[in-house]
């Protein structure tokens, strides 16, 4: 009789050590909370809802369980199979248990006292306090209704000499109406927007546009280089150690504003913060792109593809990717063939969600000899089957709006700090042999 009464016995305390402890708030699901979502859910940021203590989140239980079961939250849509990056935001197997956990036993609040340490943010800025600040000099009126064609301002920043960047972050004054900002820079010397007033808000000639700016053909080109962009999504720029952007004396900084009225009248007063680096560094990053401008893509179409490609003409290495659609975007990949022959998959988003703009940072930069080939491969869903399509009974082809399209696969390289990088558009070439003379 002891036996079976041992054995009862060592079943039970097993039993007991197996159930899963009981999950609260403070001790299992703040924690999460903060490495994962608070970035953008805390007052002031991108989020619609602050997540940082019982009392905001509480209400969202439910809610928050619904996203991350399915994967929605945080965003984050490249492809496992293919790349690591390191600004990855995905919930472990562990954490959306966690969490669903939580929420099925009631959501319970627990003990405070086991609550971590709130985490600390820099009031008003993720890059920390910048070196300088570049605003707009007046608020932009966002009218309630209409479109609003992209609107320009030219602002210089006064530097004498040439200066690196090591981080960069655009700060919309009003999140609700600004669709995203991109913000270029535009070397002493360049003729593009010379006619312009400094701080005047302006909508140029498409035409005369689409030939110099950053969305169009050029894009990221010599002269009219991206800085650092704001999007639902995108995170601040912030570069290695050893690597930064170039400011060069006298030039100026071009806000490319992209506002979309919602039913209100609004006004906006977008600015950038700039961090400089501390010392020269070993190499140079340029935001680049691979854009295709010509496509038209027809009525009912659900799978229509559109590619786009960009040589390298100079030794680079691969720091990040950033695929962009509009609302009929579906998927988008990212290929490189080598100079030899062989090819890899860099990037590939199966399921493109244009409300979340993502640049996907390389963990390790990836090595392009002179001669890689960046191949770009996007997918539109103009069908009736696209819940965001506009309107599937109209072919679409190239614009700025959001019921029109774009493509464009922006990448950002790393390179020798003392290389002109016209060398990246083009072949250095050859020297002509002498003729004539002894």
């Amino acid at each position: 009789m002891k036996i079976p009464l041992l054995l009862a016995l060592l079943a039970s305390t097993a039993g007991a050590a197996m159930k899963p402890a009981r999950v609260t708030f403070y001790k299992d699901v703040l924690p999460i909370l903060q490495k994962n979502c608070q970035e953008c859910h805390r007052a002031g940021e991108a989020a619609p809802m602050a997540l940082t203590t019982y009392e905001e989140v509480r209400p969202w239980a439910k809610a928050i369980k619904v996203s991350v079961l399915a994967k929605k939250m945080p965003p984050w849509f490249a492809d496992p199979a293919y790349g690591k990056f390191h600004n990855e935001r995905v919930l472990n197997p562990d954490e959306i248990a966690t969490i669903a956990t939580w929420v099925d036993k009631g959501s319970p609040a627990g003990d405070k006292r086991e609550a971590p340490p709130m985490r600390q943010w820099t009031e008003g800025w993720s890059i920390g306090k910048p070196d300088l600040v570049v605003e707009m000099p007046k608020p932009f009126a966002v009218p309630a209704s209409g479109t609003i064609e992209y609107t320009y301002l030219v602002l210089p920043l006064h530097l004498k000499r040439d200066t690196w960047v090591q981080a960069a972050e655009v700060r919309p004054g009003d999140r609700a109406v600004v669709h995203h900002v991109i913000a270029f820079l535009r070397e002493p010397g360049s003729q593009w927007m010379r006619d312009v007033e400094y701080g005047v808000p302006f909508v140029p000639d498409k035409r005369a546009r689409n030939s110099r700016n950053g969305g169009a053909s050029e894009a990221g080109g010599p002269g009219s280089e991206l800085l650092v962009g704001y999007a639902p999504g995108l995170q601040a720029q912030i570069f290695r150690s050893g690597t930064a952007k170039l400011l060069k004396a006298g030039t100026d900084v071009v806000f490319q504003m992209h506002y979309t009225a919602n039913g209100k009248a609004a006004s906006d007063q977008t600015k950038i913060g700039i961090v400089f680096a501390k010392a020269p560094p070993k190499e140079r990053v340029m935001t680049m792109a691979a854009s295709n401008t010509k496509f038209v893509i027809p009525p009912g179409a659900s799978d229509h593809r559109v590619e786009s490609q960009f040589t390298l003409q100079a030794d680079t290495r691969l720091t990040g990717l950033m695929p962009h659609m509009h609302l009929r975007g579906k998927a988008f990949q990212y290929k490189a063939v080598y100079p030899g022959g062989e090819s890899e998959v860099l990037l590939n988003v199966p399921r493109y969600d244009f409300a979340w703009q993502l640049f996907y940072y390389l963990a390790e930069p990836k090595v392009f000899p002179k001669g890689t080939r960046i191949e770009c491969v996007a997918s539109f869903d103009n069908s009736a089957n696209n819940g965001f399509n506009p309107d599937p009974s109209k072919e679409v082809r190239w614009g700025d709006q959001s019921w029109e399209e774009m493509m464009i696969g922006w990448f950002d390289v790393a390179f020798d700090a003392s290389l002109n990088p016209v060398r990246l558009y083009r072949s250095e070439k050859p020297a002509k042999p002498a003729t004539g003379g002894e």
